[in-house]
């Protein structure tokens, strides 16, 4: 598909899904399609409060394009749940329609974006999180645990978080493997 046809059919399916664009959104999208080859329709984009904002998904297919090793992470932009209360770009009258948009299929976000925003909110060793969170949930893997033990773990991670860093960060740190050292 050449530049121009990509640019049209990313502007009729950010239409059809977020509605009336601003020309700021609509030129900012055609530099984008153009510039980095990013898709709508595969969910490589997302808008918010009327500015774009490449998803997980679309920096994993932008780097796998240009030869990169993959990105571990999203934005806390892109996940928009941070600030507690939903964007002002989210009315009632404007939902994100999207196959691959970042929830989990009831408006909420998934549970790991939930995890990794407190990770990078709170500066945590993912690791050690990991590693809390399986012991947390009873479990020796963190994928054993069921969604309810893992949202349990969450609600209790952030509330450790914001309440006590310093207490939350000493117990992180007791999940440290020891180092053999070979004298």
């Amino acid at each position: 598909m050449n530049t121009s046809s990509a640019w049209r059919s990313n502007a009729r399916r950010a239409r059809s899904i977020w509605g009336r664009l601003p020309s700021s959104a609509i030129a900012s999208l055609k530099q984008l399609t153009n510039g980095l080859g990013l898709s709508v329709g595969a969910g490589d984009l997302q808008l918010l409060e009327n500015r774009w904002y490449i998803t997980h998904s679309g920096l994993l297919r932008l780097a796998q394009r240009r030869r990169c090793y993959g990105i571990g992470l999203c934005s806390v932009e892109e996940l928009g749940w941070l600030t507690g209360s939903p964007s002002p770009a989210r009315d009632q009258n404007q939902s994100i329609k999207s196959p691959n948009a970042n929830g989990s299929g009831n408006g909420q976000p998934r549970l790991r974006d939930r995890l990794c925003v407190l990770i990078r909110q709170y500066n945590l060793d993912p690791i050690l999180v990991k590693a809390y969170a399986a012991d947390f949930c009873g479990t020796p893997i963190l994928k054993d645990a069921s969604r309810e033990l893992v949202e349990s773990f969450i609600s209790h991670l952030a509330t450790a978080a914001k309440e006590n860093k310093d207490g939350l960060v000493c117990k992180l740190n007791s999940y440290t493997q020891p180092v053999e050292v070979k004298l």
